[in-house]
């Protein structure tokens, strides 16, 4: 059997597809060779971390999550460094985000939402108790482990959006505005717990309500919205949930409800069973000390090819939970990404995109299989950015990712339905889809 050709190598990880983008980092998919455990790999542009001055704060919360064992937190397995990059290898948690299941169903019972809220509160208060703070609390972040239960990712590792001044305050200009504290948007320094509760409280109010608590596309408007608490809550959400909600979203950070204080709310405790998990006395963090010595004896290698990267059936499967090949150009929700498989050769399916992308007023680069397209004109969010890269699944069978890498989703569906009108003939279509055609 030949195996499958990996296009890049981190020690000893192999390395697929491009699962998230940040500000400052990179999210891959990545299989440990050793052990054939499934992995996720969060790759930082060392000479960012430094120019920002972020080198002792990213050591040091690295180093507390690698204490941290919770079974709602996404688990930090251990940090590599090469000469230009750092590696932190996360758990690879398999059941999407917690905010699809709104898209795709619509708001929850209250039963279901109070569950998965009792699982966050549990997450924040236990992490807070360690010294480390989210900050960034916001739908991206909420996962879903392969039995339905919630997973929080990037906790500890928000320090790549926020950094701590002289006054000993956080202070951002980044997060997702929606879900931000009032205090966080004032930018005259905040208290990383009581900004995390807000954000819990925005959660909260969506898995009830189905919709934001505020929203407006003119981004003055949604600060003082924040800034006021201005907000109400729709006739179905229960009077409890709703004084809770009320007090979670207090604009003012010193009277805003604790986590000692919701622990004892009984809206909050009815069926509250507390996780029992074992807690680590020791973990080793000479990988943490070693990825900001610059020194070659510590670099991990990193090895490439110039193909498009091979995927076999097992990734092809686990990428997607019911990704149907023939499926092809549906608009799922509020999806950022989407996929269809070609059968053109790589480079005409390049080809192909680049020629659809550009009257749409996109501007496109490319590397090796991979291509980044830009939008000139700037949308509700900013200049739309698009990201797309061209997978071997057989010989003749190629899987084509696109995926929304910056600016609002709503805009990139639209550029999806565009750009699919001008890829028919590229698209591969089964027996099936031709018949459904008929």
């Amino acid at each position: 059997m030949n195996r499958t050709k990996i296009k890049r190598r981190v020690g000893k990880y192999e390395v697929g597809r491009t699962i998230g983008e940040g500000t400052f980092a990179k999210v891959k998919f990545a299989r440990n060779s050793e052990t054939g455990e499934n992995v996720a790999i969060k790759i930082l542009d060392k000479d960012k971390v430094l120019k920002h001055k972020m080198a002792e704060q990213i050591k040091r919360e690295i180093a507390t999550m690698k204490l941290i064992r919770h079974p709602h937190v996404v688990q930090l397995y251990e940090v590599m460094g090469s000469k230009t990059k750092i590696f932190i290898v996360l758990e690879f948690v398999t059941g999407g985000e917690l905010f699809d299941k709104i898209v795709n169903h619509g708001r929850m019972r209250e039963e279901e939402a109070r569950k998965y809220f009792q699982q966050l509160i549990h997450t924040v208060d236990y992490c807070h108790s360690r010294g480390v703070y989210h900050r960034d609390l916001k739908p991206e972040n909420l996962l879903l482990d392969a039995s339905g239960d919630l997973k929080v990712s990037d906790f500890g590792l928000s320090a790549l959006s926020q950094q701590v001044r002289d006054d000993g305050l956080l202070h951002t200009t980044c997060g997702t505005p929606n879900y931000v504290a009032p205090e966080v948007l004032n930018d005259r320094g905040y208290d990383g717990a009581t900004a995390d509760l807000w954000s819990c409280g925005v959660i909260l109010f969506v898995l009830l309500a189905g919709y934001l608590p505020f929203d407006d596309s003119n981004l003055m408007n949604l600060y003082n919205k924040i800034s006021a608490a201005e907000f109400t809550c729709p006739p179905w959400i229960s009077f409890g949930a709703m004084k809770l909600i009320t007090r979670i979203l207090d604009p003012n950070p010193t009277t805003r409800i604790t986590v000692a204080e919701i622990l004892e709310d009984e809206w909050f405790k009815k069926d509250y069973k507390p996780p029992v998990f074992n807690e680590i006395e020791d973990a080793n963090l000479d990988d943490v000390e070693a990825v900001f010595k610059d020194s070659e004896e510590y670099h991990v290698t990193e090895k490439r090819e110039d193909q498009p990267t091979s995927m076999n059936a097992f990734e092809l499967i686990s990428m997607s939970q019911g990704l149907n090949l023939g499926n092809l150009f549906d608009e799922q929700g509020f999806k950022r990404e989407t996929r269809f498989t070609s059968k053109c050769p790589a480079n005409e399916i390049i080809s192909k995109i680049e020629e659809a992308a550009k009257p749409l007023g996109f501007d496109v680069s490319k590397k090796n299989y991979k291509m980044r397209l830009q939008n000139l004109k700037a949308g509700r969010k900013g200049n739309l950015n698009v990201a797309t890269e061209v997978f071997q699944v057989a010989p003749s069978l190629h899987m084509v990712e696109v995926r929304k890498a910056k600016g609002d989703t709503l805009e990139f569906h639209k550029f999806y339905k565009n750009l699919s009108t001008c890829l028919n003939e590229v698209v591969w279509k089964t027996e099936q889809d031709m018949e459904e055609k008929k």
